[in-house]
């Protein structure tokens, strides 16, 4: 998930919630989401902590190429097989209203989904199993969000309840009071630490972006070459999963990997990028997440040194970048088409049928023989857009994405 920047990004985990250690800050008496740390080593963090999981990281590093069940032309009703959760008890006659707790639509990622999420919405409204969906944006701040579910729970007219949390361990008990309402509750995007919600929705995880992208670059370079790590902030478990993986990676390797916190700011990127190629050749650029991809490119450009060996992620600025310089590079995902999951399973859930408790989406990277595909497939969206967005067989497709027409 940065400040008002930061992409609020899922909770990428492979086992049941309750094992899931991700909690936004060390500190439990901080609740709000800041960029501590923007700017310097990020080994200076007041939230650095041991964040890598053996267990998880194996899960997750077997789920890269594990068999999803459902059709592959629609990726976001796919799953992994595993338990199920029995909704007859939320069969429901009529459309019902859906209640969204979301933490942001602060940055290009959610901004993508939030539209992708709108249009599936308008086609179920359409259906007769939606009449509406009251939303409330956090705006990347727990003590909002947790205010948010807290007046969802009062106002008393939920038929189910959406929360995308802001933080893991500051969410929890805002998410438990409402699974104790009997209406059903879907979590998506990030996790929280309780296993009540009817179903939790996320892609595969971090550590398998992590594994994706470091494994990429470490097969690209030597040992002892550099790499700039840019991270957006610290303490969100999904973001720190995917260091955690690259880390270990890195150093099995001997990649001199030096991480920052940029705050996801393209100023203080290209100020990163500039003060390490100052120092020595920079031969990889390894990120969290991709949507200050370009100002890192352009720090190479201003300075005119050879472009690096680089991961990115599937917005589509990096992507035309990416072609445009000919780079060695990949795009990791982190499934934009999730966002319209949660709605399609409250449609499962109000004809009580059985859903995924752990509902596990793919996440596959973008590698160089596709992005000529991935490019045309998205030919006239924005540089904010996500090429794996998955709306595409939706009403609007393909101005209302084109136009980033955000309700």
């Amino acid at each position: 998930m940065r400040n008002n920047s930061v992409r609020a990004i899922a909770l990428a985990a492979a086992l049941p919630l309750v094992a899931l250690t991700a909690c936004t800050t060390t500190d439990p008496s901080v609740t709000e989401t800041t960029g501590a740390g923007t700017g310097s080593p990020a080994a200076s963090s007041p939230a650095s902590q041991d964040w890598f999981d053996q267990a998880l990281y194996d899960t997750q590093n077997q789920q890269r190429s594990a068999t999803f069940e459902g059709d592959p032309e629609q990726p976001y009703l796919q799953y992994i097989a595993g338990a199920m959760t029995d909704t007859s008890k939320f069969a429901a006659q009529g459309p019902q209203k859906v209640c969204f707790a979301n933490a942001s639509i602060s940055n290009p990622w959610r901004q993508t989904g939030w539209i992708t999420m709108n249009q599936q919405l308008k086609a179920l409204q359409g259906s007769g199993v939606i009449s509406e969906m009251e939303t409330r944006d956090a705006k990347d701040n727990d003590n909002t969000q947790i205010a948010d579910i807290d007046y969802f729970i009062a106002e008393g007219n939920c038929g189910a309840f959406v929360i995308s949390p802001n933080s893991t361990a500051a969410l929890t008990q805002a998410v438990e009071r409402a699974c104790q309402t009997g209406k059903p509750v879907v979590v998506f995007d990030r996790g929280v630490e309780t296993k009540c919600a009817t179903t939790f929705i996320h892609p595969i995880g971090g550590f398998a972006w992590g594994i994706d992208t470091a494994t990429f670059l470490s097969e690209k370079l030597q040992s002892g070459d550099k790499v700039v790590a840019l991270r957006i902030l610290p303490g969100v478990d999904v973001l720190e999963h995917r260091w955690a993986a690259a880390k270990k990676i890195f150093e099995e390797k001997g990649i001199q990997a030096t991480d920052y916190f940029t705050g996801a700011d393209p100023t203080e990127i290209k100020k990163i990028i500039s003060d390490e190629l100052a120092t020595g050749d920079v031969k990889g650029v390894w990120m969290d997440a991709g949507d200050g991809a370009v100002a890192a490119l352009e720090a190479f450009e201003d300075a005119g040194k050879p472009l690096p060996v680089m991961t990115g992620e599937d917005e589509m600025s990096f992507l035309a970048k990416w072609k445009q310089t000919g780079i060695d590079a990949m795009a990791p995902v982190y499934s934009n088409f999730q966002w319209r999951t949660p709605l399609l399973a409250l449609e499962k859930i109000f004809k009580g049928e059985q859903i995924p408790a752990e509902w596990v989406l793919p996440q596959e990277p973008i590698l160089v023989d596709e992005l000529d595909e991935w490019l045309q497939r998205n030919e006239g969206m924005p540089g904010g857009h996500y090429a794996k967005f998955g709306g595409e067989d939706l009403d609007g497709y393909p101005e209302v994405w084109q136009q980033r027409q955000i309700p």
